[in-house]
């Protein structure tokens, strides 16, 4: 077996660190594991590329040529799947808000229906009440871009009021401000407490996904070619 001093160096390099791009694993009798980014089976011997050199190794001391398994962050656009995205980066940009935040306000108050309305009168995507949309600016509280940015307008006065605590923030947004400002806390209502959770966890789902690694495997099966 005939391996340069820099083929060496290399391969004892990249086996401590994995290389971002496609590569094998070429297991010798040794016990020995090189990665490789190309190979070539020229009669009995196998040519290897490696990052820094190469190498000649007879096939009969290779035991297996194995695939790397590589793990990579592949970073989705956030609001690449949303309704009304346009509208919410927007908004999220003008105000200061996540806008992964609003979206998860968004699913929990109208599950993106703008034309919604609650029990209590509350209005549109992030239903607004027509009081509080007034004051916000919100002329047409049933247009989509209109009540996005009252509605994250009104988020970012309650995360400045309650200095960015989200859960006060949110249950302010639920129950009313005034409601926080009597239990100094959450108000023990069922409805505000379940809102909270219920987007906490749509937000926290959307985080985890954005920041999830994505696994790439290659091919199993040996090849020929560099």
């Amino acid at each position: 077996m005939r391996l340069t001093r820099v083929a060496i160096l290399a391969a004892a390099a990249l086996g401590i660190s994995a290389q971002a791009g496609r590569a094998e694993y070429v297991v010798l009798k040794s016990g020995q594991r090189l990665v490789v980014t190309g190979y070539q089976l020229v009669g009995e011997t196998y040519k290897l590329q490696l990052s820094g050199g190469s190498a000649e190794i007879p096939v009969a001391e290779v035991v297996a040529i194995e695939p790397e398994e590589i793990f990579r962050a592949t970073p989705k656009p956030a609001l690449a799947d949303i309704p009304y995205g346009t509208f919410i980066s927007s908004a999220a940009e003008h105000h200061g808000v996540d806008a992964d935040l609003i979206v998860s306000v968004i699913t929990a108050e109208s599950k993106f229906n703008p034309k919604a309305i609650s029990r209590r009168n509350a209005r549109g995507l992030m239903q607004l009440l027509p009081e509080t949309a007034t004051r916000l600016g919100v002329r047409n509280i049933f247009d989509p871009q209109e009540n996005i940015e009252g509605g994250t307008k009104y988020l970012r006065e309650l995360l400045d009021r309650y200095d960015n605590n989200l859960i006060l923030t949110l249950a302010a947004y639920n129950a009313g401000p005034q409601r926080i400002d009597q239990f100094k806390a959450v108000p023990p209502y069922r409805e505000t407490i379940s809102y909270v959770r219920r987007v906490q966890k749509t937000y926290n789902t959307r985080k985890k996904s954005q920041s999830a690694p994505t696994r790439h495997t290659t091919e199993a099966t040996p090849r020929s070619g560099s």
